[in-house]
């Protein structure tokens, strides 16, 4: 399907400038489509793939909208900064982030190596907040109201055996959506978390292909269905959006239910 925006009289972030992390696959992709679908302009930021975000931002641009690409390590300070700085000179200051680059790997803890712990966290968390301490910083300069919306997880309620790393890492992301939230509420920024749960994303093929793995999952999720990244791309765009501007400091679970599965509380 080619890519196209909403109507205007439908666009719910006209004139936003958004930069989104991990937007090259899976949930940033679709996320990064949705904001511009509103209306906002778009700074798609990837780790690997630079032809797919040129793709995207081609795509984008030829419907009426603007976007810009930037190489950008999470974890890297520097090119978190040179990003933000890319977005600025060619889109204007930021006033939308979504934090939504990622990892996750199967490692029970006595097999777990520091490495894999500290690559965890720094790419789940520390990435989050280097690019939340410069967004905010921007909109401050800026005198910009604005909004940060965190991708979390269910797992920062529910405990997933053999993933503590990532476990802390959405736990923390949810204290530290919360914190910040009312540190920067008095400049008119809002703080948001999304916390998908079972969505249909490349990182889940594998349990996507085996029909047993795969109904133990579905199997847990009340609505009787995977999610897909559309239904995370949607909630983040209303979020961001003026229609949740009294919505701050709260994490929105899209998750079919999953946090409402008895064997969960």
């Amino acid at each position: 399907m080619s890519f196209s925006r909403h109507p205007s009289d439908a666009r719910l972030l006209e004139g936003r400038i958004a930069l989104v992390t991990g937007a090259d696959s899976g949930i940033g992709k679709e996320v990064s489509y949705e904001l511009a679908r509103h209306g906002a302009a778009v700074a798609i930021t990837h780790h690997s793939d630079k032809g797919v975000a040129e793709t995207m931002a081609g795509e984008i641009e030829e419907a009426g909208g603007r976007a810009v690409t930037s190489l950008m390590d999470v974890t890297d300070e520097e090119a978190v900064q040179q990003a933000f700085g890319k977005a600025r000179e060619i889109l204007g200051p930021v006033d939308l982030l979504v934090n939504n680059a990622g990892i996750e790997s199967h490692h029970p803890l006595m097999e777990m190596s520091l490495e894999t712990w500290r690559l965890v966290i720094d790419v789940n968390l520390t990435g989050a907040f280097l690019c939340t301490r410069e967004a905010a910083r921007m909109m401050r300069d800026a005198s910009l109201a604005g909004t940060i919306v965190n991708i979390s997880s269910v797992h920062e309620l529910i405990p997933w055996e053999s993933y503590s790393h990532y476990c802390a890492s959405k736990g923390g992301m949810k204290l530290f959506t919360q914190t910040i939230a009312k540190e920067l509420a008095p400049l008119g920024i809002r703080i948001l978390s999304v916390a998908p749960g079972a969505i249909e994303t490349p990182i889940n093929h594998a349990v996507l292909e085996d029909p047993e793995k795969s109904a133990e999952v579905l199997a847990q999720i009340p609505a009787g269905r995977w999610g897909n990244v559309g239904d995370i791309a949607g909630a983040v765009a209303w979020l961001a959006s003026d229609q949740a501007s009294y919505v701050t400091g709260a994490t929105l679970f899209v998750d079919g239910g999953m946090t409402l599965y008895p064997g969960f509380v």
